[in-house]
């Protein structure tokens, strides 16, 4: 995923799908250094983890 779709989703009132990993995850905001989100896992967890914004993707 790039840095400009990071941020239409975050800006988005839309629930739209992302994954990492695999596995369904939010994206809870874009950090300072535009290369890494902080993210949580979708359900009753929610550790939050920092990744790459490359290896996000977006479920069509």
């Amino acid at each position: 995923m790039d840095l400009n779709r990071v941020k239409q989703i975050l800006s988005s009132s839309a629930e739209i799908d992302v994954t990492y990993n695999g596995a369904s995850v939010w994206i809870d905001h874009l950090n300072e250094d535009g290369r890494t989100a902080t993210v949580h896992l979708r359900g009753p967890l929610e550790e939050r983890t920092t990744v790459e914004i490359t290896e996000l993707q977006e479920r069509s």
